[in-house]
């Protein structure tokens, strides 16, 4: 994966061993704020920290897993910030996204921001009637994949994970086809901006619905990562750790094969077990 400029952070650590102490040079993800507004209505609807790099990506990603954009056509412009009032390195922090005239999005859910975090105490019913109030459909494809190429998807999502060689800091959101071939990935300090990038890139290629593909995550899958995957239409979500209890239930009601614990030649099944093409 190409790195981005300023995605990672130069620093001084002092290493113990065997109780010696030395200093060397390291790398660090960058951490920065991102802020996104909409120029009309004017209004910041989300402030992230995230690692820089496919900013645009994850401004459309985030915007459309909450539901705000629904199509290519409902974005006119989205740019950095050129306001004088900021400082010229904070503008690269800014990003603003005009939509198209007339377009008056439903801004309630953003007033909570991530109103799907675990932290926020919104109960499970709500959160999955959350979705089903924004018409997202059950998951539909009649593909299938053997455990052999489920087996081979963390290998190669970490193989690809450039920033992550240098810094070991970041999370990744890869896009697989149902032949194993990696697609695309996306790296961020947050897991959720990792697969926020990865839709937003996906939209902006005209990609979406990706029910005819695989997502797999670097961390555990809990209900954020299910809601943009529901939102995207993917069919088959892996991650390395376990899923939360209300991701496996947001998975068997929407259709998605969901699988955590993916690590060497091993992995479990929490829902969707008829895409996996299992030997008689």
């Amino acid at each position: 994966m190409k790195e981005t400029p300023g995605s990672k952070t130069k620093s001084q650590v002092w290493v113990v061993e065997n109780s010696k102490i030395r200093s060397r040079s390291d790398y660090l993800a960058t951490e920065e704020p991102l802020e996104i507004r909409l120029i009309e209505p004017k209004q910041t609807v989300a402030i992230t920290m995230r690692t820089p790099g496919a900013d645009f990506d994850l401004a459309i990603g985030f915007l459309y897993s909450e539901g705000i954009i629904h199509r290519q056509e409902d974005v006119e412009k989205i740019a950095y910030c050129i306001d004088p009032d900021l400082d010229g390195e904070q503008r690269y922090n800014v990003i603003n996204v005009s939509l198209r005239k007339g377009l008056r999005p439903n801004l309630a859910p953003l007033e909570r921001h991530f109103f799907t975090t675990s932290a926020c105490g919104v109960c499970g019913k709500a959160s999955i009637d959350s979705i089903k109030i924004r018409d997202c459909p059950m998951i539909s494809t009649e593909r299938t994949v053997t455990p052999e190429i489920i087996y081979s998807l963390p290998d190669k999502l970490r193989s690809a994970q450039g920033i992550f060689t240098v810094t070991g800091g970041l999370h990744a959101s890869a896009l697989f086809d149902f032949q194993g071939q990696l697609i695309k990935l996306r790296e961020d300090v947050g897991r959720h901006n990792a697969l926020d990038k990865l839709i937003g890139s996906a939209f902006l290629a005209d990609e979406l619905p990706l029910n005819e593909y695989i997502v797999m995550v670097s961390g555990r899958s809990s209900f954020e990562i299910l809601q943009k995957c529901i939102a995207a239409g993917v069919s088959i979500v892996c991650a390395v750790s376990a899923p939360s209890s209300l991701a496996v239930a947001v998975a068997k009601e929407f259709g998605i094969t969901l699988i955590g614990f993916l690590r060497g030649q091993k992995f479990n099944i929490y829902s969707g077990f008829e895409r996996i093409s299992l030997k008689s």
